[in-house]
């Protein structure tokens, strides 16, 4: 793993199953059970130049559970960068300030760009229609517990992947990233236009895969383990793509139906969040709710320790998590939604 993280390309089996590993140790430290400080005086500079709540609070949280401390951007309004400051400019500027730093920015290879002028660890928080590595990383971690969980393996399994996979750059990263183990099945299912990219789908098939691709849910999907999906990324749509996607038919909406008919009892479904719960926005259906295959709010806790993970490897204190360790001394609920089984 190389001392940034800008694509899961630069991460191979070994560096992953580290990440894995690292992780299950911060398992208590992410659940307020215990107390680490081996960051403390560590500063992350937090830039995001795109909407987000999710990624950029998990990982001001992560940081903080770690002992540093995070300095926020939110939006280009509020950036030198509003005044014509390049990416270079900013880049070296908080360099001088932080000992790490997350990126998102809506430009494909923007994030990549920035890394470029620094030496100081920069992770990719998600460039436009490009990779999510960490997104990606903590999607695996939760499908590592979840098989756990149910007594199965990741050799073999099969994996439903579906909605916007054209710009949904977390499934860009995590189709990558299933391809480092298996050998599995893949199914993609995507409305017309919005298939994954055609390089994707050779890269996976070259390391031993099989892909198929179907352009409906309607199949039996009994044998199936996971079903990821996601929502339209109409913000990364033209005007003239956003004329064409009006009305989008529910034939791609994950819901109680399509779950209890066509899958089994031990399917899990995952989604990388926001879901978009508007009426006709078909995207991941609220019936959902409280079912135990739903495993999207268990996927967004794992976000936690797997972003204390990278954020411990990167800055090299791995090794020291267990040291100085004490019990949370703060009222913490024995579970923090009250749908949660």
């Amino acid at each position: 793993m190389s001392h940034h993280l800008l694509t899961v390309d630069s991460l191979n089996r070994e560096s992953v199953d580290h990440l894995l590993r690292v992780a299950a140790r911060m398992e208590p430290i992410a659940q307020r059970r215990q107390v680490t400080r081996v960051l403390e005086g560590a500063v992350l500079g937090n830039l995001f130049f795109e909407a987000s709540t999710r990624t950029r609070v998990s990982f001001n949280a992560a940081f903080c559970r770690l002992g540093g401390s995070v300095c926020d951007t939110t939006g280009f309004t509020f950036s030198s960068m509003a005044k014509g400051e390049s990416l270079y400019d900013t880049s070296r500027v908080m360099s001088g300030y932080c000992d790490a730093i997350v990126m998102r920015h809506p430009d494909q290879g923007s994030v990549a760009e920035f890394a470029a002028a620094t030496n100081v660890p920069v992770i990719n928080g998600g460039d436009g229609p490009g990779e999510h590595p960490s997104q990606a990383l903590l999607d695996l971690y939760t499908i590592d517990k979840e098989f756990q969980r149910l007594g199965k393996s990741l050799t073999g399994a099969h994996i439903l992947l579906t909605g916007d996979l054209k710009y949904g750059r977390t499934v860009h990263s995590l189709i990558k990233l299933l391809s480092l183990y298996g050998p599995l099945r893949i199914t993609l299912v995507s409305p017309p236009g919005l298939e994954m990219p055609s390089k994707l789908i050779d890269l996976v098939a070259s390391r031993g895969h099989h892909i198929e691709q179907r352009d409906s849910l309607a199949s039996d999907f009994a044998d199936l383990d996971v079903v990821y999906t996601t929502r339209i990324q109409k913000e990364r749509f033209t005007d003239e793509m956003n004329e064409s996607f009006q009305g989008l038919s529910d034939d791609f909406m994950v819901n109680r139906d399509f779950l209890d008919h066509r899958c089994s009892q031990s399917t899990i479904v995952m989604h990388p969040l926001p879901r978009d719960s508007r009426p006709g926005a078909n995207d991941l259906n609220v019936d959902l709710n409280g079912d135990p295959r739903l495993a999207i709010f268990r996927q967004t806790d794992n976000g936690i320790p797997m972003r204390m993970a990278i954020f411990a490897t990167l800055l090299n204190v791995d090794a020291l998590i267990e040291k100085e360790l004490h019990p949370v001394r703060w009222y913490v609920p024995t579970q923090t939604g009250t749908l949660d089984r």
